[in-house]
């Protein structure tokens, strides 16, 4: 068993005041594996001094020097990959499959902040004015459980290519990863204060950080009712916010769509990273004609799949990061059939052979109407709606019925039909004919699923304020 008991503050590991400790679970087998001690309001209150005492000097470097520290960052993340896919698996229960595409997005993240950076013009003339692109200040960053070690070094790298210095505080269910990651930054060697890392629980370390002045923006992942805790908060202080919310995205097949592709494509959209993924397509909205047939290739896929050890090769659905968040999921599986959904494949209760950890049957509901819950609500787990529809209208109708808006799914055999469809779902991402991502395409939602967005040109310029100088 490990214990994390130091935190980061001005380019040194230190005790932190507060003495409250926080044990580590392995989803995969409910035995405590760790346990980290927890930061306090006065702890990240020096975490604050620390980054804005740095900020001066290192909102003046030049876009060279940013370059370099992105590279440096880069080469020392990389140096531990394996260590990091490990601790992913141990602690999260992240499949390997799952946690080495995961690790590897988040070493790439500092060379896309390079790519960003490069051809990013801070100052430029705007009719007769010069505009400037200046540091909004201290950001505080607020990353989730379920790909730890991505969102801090995403956000990360984008505030130091804005020249902004950060205050971090990673979910304290993440302690062990945060821990490998954090031995990489620090031997990156950047300038003390520049980044500084606070364990703790959010009602303390991250509404210290929402509610203090010395704070300038916030960039939050997580749930949507954390991120309006955290927009109300923000607005005493008048804080930029740039917010990542949930999702229960669409995933449209129409009728021209290969089911024979477009399905295996479907049901991994939807049970990506064990399903607790806020971009899960986990509703999936087939032609009425060809629901049957849509029913028998689900059901065979799913039955197919490999839930268990997430350290497996061939794993594809691991446990639930913890007990609460299993019984979460529970919860709706009974929901759907009390709401009169027809259960295709999976169910309530463990996977026979599974029961000392947080697996999940994976389950497919059809029948689904988008008014039950099962369809409106963000489950976080293996869970598939089949919504079925008469035509490409009711299709759009019931995609874009929803209070979210993240991401949108849409298969075809024929590209501009399907473009067609994408420029009229109501998401921040839409994806054609496959699961893909952009790190240079801006990623945020519409609606309930956030407020700015990250990545690219778009995800520096929240951590950046334009002055105008008129000439």
């Amino acid at each position: 068993m490990k214990t994390i008991d130091k935190i980061y503050i001005n380019g040194a590991f230190i005790t932190p005041q507060g003495t409250d400790t926080f044990e580590l679970i392995s989803p995969t087998t409910n035995m405590v594996i760790g346990k980290v001690r927890l930061g306090n309001e006065e702890d990240t209150r020096n975490a604050i001094a620390a980054a804005k005492a740095a900020l001066p000097a290192f909102s003046k470097t030049s876009k060279e020097e940013r370059i370099q520290y992105l590279r440096q960052l880069q080469e020392a993340v990389a140096k531990k990959k394996e260590e990091m896919i490990k601790v992913m698996i141990a602690e999260y229960g992240g499949t390997l499959q799952f946690s080495r595409i995961s690790i590897q997005f988040a070493i790439g993240n500092f060379s896309e902040a390079i790519k960003t950076l490069q051809d990013f013009e801070f100052e430029r003339i705007v009719g007769s004015s010069k505009v400037r692109l200046e540091p909004v200040g201290v950001a505080g960053v607020i990353t989730p459980w379920n790909a730890n070690i991505g969102f801090i070094t995403g956000k990360l790298a984008t505030a130091i290519a804005a020249g902004v210095t950060t205050v971090i505080k990673p979910s304290e269910m993440s302690a062990l990863q945060t821990q490998v990651l954090l031995e990489a930054l620090h031997e990156a060697g950047l300038p003390a204060g520049v980044f500084n890392i606070v364990n703790g629980l959010g009602h303390v370390v991250g509404a210290e950080l929402t509610r203090h002045p010395d704070i300038a923006k916030i960039s939050f992942t997580g749930s949507t009712v954390t991120g309006k805790t955290i927009a109300r908060g923000a607005v005493d202080t008048m804080k930029r916010v740039t917010l990542e919310l949930g999702g229960k995205s669409p995933n449209i097949l129409l009728d021209d769509a290969d089911l024979t592709k477009a399905i295996p494509l479907a049901v991994a959209a939807a049970y990506t990273n064990s399903g607790q993924a806020c971009i899960a397509a986990t509703r999936l909205l087939v032609p009425e004609k060809l629901l049957n047939e849509v029913k028998t290739l689900v059901k065979t896929t799913v039955e197919q799949l490999k839930v268990g050890d997430p350290a497996q090769e061939d794993t594809v659905v691991g446990p639930m990061v913890s007990k609460k968040q299993w019984e979460r999921v529970q919860s709706y599986i009974k929901l759907g059939l009390e709401e009169g959904a027809e259960l295709l494949v999976g169910g309530v209760g463990q996977p026979a052979g599974l029961e000392a950890g947080n697996f999940v049957k994976p389950t497919v509901f059809v029948n689904v109407r988008n008014d039950m819950r099962i369809a409106r609500e963000e489950i976080f787990g293996p869970v598939l709606s089949i919504i079925s529809y008469k035509n490409e209208e009711e299709a759009l109708q019931i995609a874009n019925d929803t209070d979210y808006g993240l991401s949108g799914y849409v298969s075809s055999g024929s590209e501009e039909r399907a473009l067609k469809i994408a420029a009229q779902i109501n998401a921040g991402r839409v994806m054609v004919n496959g699961f893909k991502h952009d790190p240079q395409a801006p990623f945020g939602g519409f609606k309930q699923s956030g407020i700015g967005r990250e990545f690219g040109v778009y995800g520096l310029q929240t951590f950046l304020e334009p002055k105008t100088i008129l000439l």
